[in-house]
């Protein structure tokens, strides 16, 4: 994989997130890129593995909304590499802390608590037109 796996969204991206991210919709990543709010993940050959969505609450918290690897990319390494590249990318802008989330019932968050993630409280959204698993959140300090 190449040093720098993190390659900031450009519009020419949205097929590719979308088709691993079918409900984004195009206003919606055109804000991401606008905002500056989103990563590509590459691989040593620089093809787009996955990507990384985020958010910054407050000024102060940047807050990863997504981080999808492609199928074919899977337990690959992408993942943690890319992770610890955007983590390392908000500590260099002088951002204290991540926090993310991820619902109950899925495995990303094994690796999250393999790379320092802690827990950080649920949301549960049963009888609301969002029902899903609860969706747990985990912070790491930077």
């Amino acid at each position: 994989m190449n040093k720098d796996m993190l390659t900031e969204l450009e519009f020419k991206d949205y097929p590719f997130v979308n088709r691993l991210l079918p409900r984004i919709k195009l206003e919606q990543f055109v804000n991401k890129v606008n905002g500056k709010n989103g990563f590509l993940i590459l691989d040593s050959n620089n093809i787009p593995v996955g990507f990384i969505l985020y958010v910054v609450l407050w000024e102060k918290l940047p807050f990863i909304e997504h981080l999808i690897i492609d199928e074919a990319s899977r337990n690959k390494g992408y993942g943690t590499k890319a992770l610890l590249s955007f983590e390392k990318r908000m500590k260099d802008m002088d951002y204290k802390m991540v926090l993310l989330s991820t619902q109950v019932d899925e495995k990303a968050q094994f690796l999250y608590r393999r790379l320092g993630y802690v827990d950080n409280g649920a949301l549960f959204l049963e009888n609301t037109p969002f029902d899903q698993p609860a969706e747990l959140f985990l912070k790491k300090i930077l």
